[in-house]
């Protein structure tokens, strides 16, 4: 007799699973039990509280083809020769890290086991004030200026789309399948048994689909990052082609890398139609706003400009001032479209009334650019250092180069620092542990964006294809100077932006926060303030974390 453990489960993001009368129905109909494919050889039903305190064993009686299952738990744990290789070769680049954390290269059973019971049992027990009121809800303020790119949609068929809307009721928990298959090729790949990890794939293709629900969606992009790092361990120094072995069946379009209108497009309907880039806009712009009171001059560093999305509407609210707005210098960082978006913000500044100064510079940032001759700092001017996704890019495994950057930073003397990043750890040393928490993550985002559009929505499509695409893509493909989606922690920003010789200054922006959310019709969004930091999440899981920060005023590097 074969037996398959099993967990009390709520949800894993519309998962579904068997009834007691053997039909297909979902968790919330059944509301007990999923079956994680982990084969018992002990007979009856039988605790084992050695690695799991809540879970037990029962037979798998009903006539379904479990030995699929539990094949791809043998994967998952399969021995390949390559694997003591890899962990000596990751063991060995770890121990040249100053500051890598002690953690095994490989998860071992009980570790790995865990991270997939927290990902089906992620429940939504975070607190969240929906109650508004009788405020106004807040308007999302479009302007013609700062016009969305008309992209044409993406190649996928109306008819595939509505083919995966539709629950397949000829497979058991898929969403399930697709999590095993996904560790099991994941391990392949860390381990560089190629001919596994091609094998798995041509599998996790047949149910991962761009136009299925949340879990198919987030499982193909992560393919998608499988495939492009599988393919360096198969691909021919002399071309960039991803070989046949490892290309998805159907769905070639995926493996296309987008080109830099779409990304941009990605990006803007990332702001548009989820909460996550506006909170960080919002939450850094009240920042400015408290640090801009009293001042006739202020000028503006902004370390990452992102399509000048940020600034009409702190714009807007300086013009409201009863003391009248200040002048507003704002010194931008960016890709070539930088002078196109400053002259788009110009002509906001002159209907709005307020003396405005635009500098574009399209050089990479690096602590040589931070200095005051080079940026031309005023006496007079308040300046205000804003990054909102840009710092951890200079995250590495030695984290020498944040550090530079950091205390550049601190040597200008800006009245405030408002740091906006994504909550996650993805900068782990090996990698599949940055794989598991990428995955839970992301997971986390794509269910927010299943549960606010449609799943033939094409700006849906675009949000995922365009940008998270790409996230997950460099988390899980590339390694050293290419891989740049080092997102941490907030108390790995606190440490280090405090050891940088800054200190915290308290948001007051919990009011706006929620007014925000209440514009998205969806009930899963949370709010925390965590340590001077304030966290947007998703079901209890952290997204988005902003903080602010000034000098220390006794700091000496």
């Amino acid at each position: 007799m074969e037996y398959c453990q099993a967990y009390p489960a709520e949800s894993l993001y519309g998962m579904h699973s068997w009834g007691d009368n053997g039909n297909y129905c979902s968790d919330k109909e059944r509301g007990s039990l999923i079956m994680i494919m982990q084969p018992n050889y002990n007979g009856e039903a039988v605790r084992d509280s050695a690695r799991h305190s809540s879970s037990y064993y029962y037979p798998a009686s009903r006539k379904t083809n479990y030995h699929f299952y539990l094949n791809e738990d043998i994967a998952i744990r399969q021995y390949c020769a390559a694997r003591l290789e890899c962990q000596r070769d990751e063991m060995a680049s770890a121990s040249d890290s100053a500051s890598s954390e002690s953690q095994s290269p490989i998860l071992d059973l009980a570790e790995e086991d865990e991270m997939i019971e927290s990902f089906i049992n992620m429940d939504d027990n975070s607190e969240v004030d929906d109650t508004t009121g009788d405020e106004e809800k807040l308007v999302m303020l479009t302007d013609e200026r700062f016009p969305a790119p008309i992209i044409q949609d993406i190649d996928v068929s109306s008819r595939a789309c509505t083919e995966m809307v539709k629950p397949s009721t000829g497979q058991v928990n898929q969403g399930l399948h697709l999590v095993h298959l996904l560790l099991a090729c994941a391990e392949a790949v860390g381990c560089r048994d190629s001919q596994l990890a091609a094998t798995v794939l041509q599998q996790i293709w047949k149910s991962a689909h761009p136009c299925g629900d949340s879990l198919q969606r987030v499982a193909c992009y992560f393919t998608r990052g499988l495939t492009f790092r599988l393919s360096l361990l198969l691909q021919n120094p002399n071309t960039t082609e991803v070989p046949a072995m490892v290309q998805p069946p159907d769905c070639s379009d995926i493996l296309r890398v987008p080109n830099r209108v779409e990304r941009a497009e990605g990006f803007q309907l990332l702001y548009q139609c989820t909460p996550y880039i506006a909170f960080g806009f919002m939450a850094a712009n009240e920042a400015i706003l408290q640090a801009a009171k009293g001042k006739k001059s202020v000028h503006i560093l902004d370390m990452g400009m992102l399509q000048a999305l940020q600034w009409p509407g702190l714009m807007r609210k300086l013009a409201s001032r009863a003391e009248g707005p200040p002048n507003v210098r704002l010194t931008g960082m960016g890709t070539s479209d930088i002078q196109e978006w400053g002259a788009a913000l110009s002509e906001e500044a002159k209907t709005l009334g307020i003396a405005f100064e635009f500098r574009g510079i399209v050089e990479p940032l690096s602590p040589s650019l931070l200095d005051p001759t080079f940026l031309d700092l005023r006496q007079g001017e308040t300046l205000i250092i804003n990054s909102v996704l840009c710092l951890h890019k200079f995250v590495k495994e030695s984290r020498g180069s944040l550090r530079s950057v950091l205390q550049a930073m601190q040597r200008l003397n800006p009245c405030i620092v408002t740091l906006v990043e994504q909550d996650a750890n993805h900068n782990g040393p090996f990698f599949l542990g940055r794989f598991l928490e990428s995955l839970h993550y992301y997971s986390a985002i794509f269910d927010s964006l299943e549960a606010s559009l449609p799943r033939s929505s094409p700006q849906r499509m675009k949000v995922e294809r365009f940008h998270l695409a790409e996230e997950i893509g460099n988390i899980v493909a590339c390694e050293g100077a290419e891989r740049v989606e080092r997102h941490e922690r907030a108390d790995q920003w606190r440490r280090q932006v405090g050891r940088s010789g800054f200190q915290g200054v308290p948001l007051r922006f919990m009011s706006q926060a929620r007014m925000m959310l209440s514009v998205y019709a969806c009930d899963g969004y949370s709010l925390v303030q965590d340590k001077g930091c304030l966290l947007l999440g998703w079901k209890g899981r952290p997204i988005m974390l902003a903080s602010a920060w000034r000098p220390h005023t006794h700091f000496h590097s």
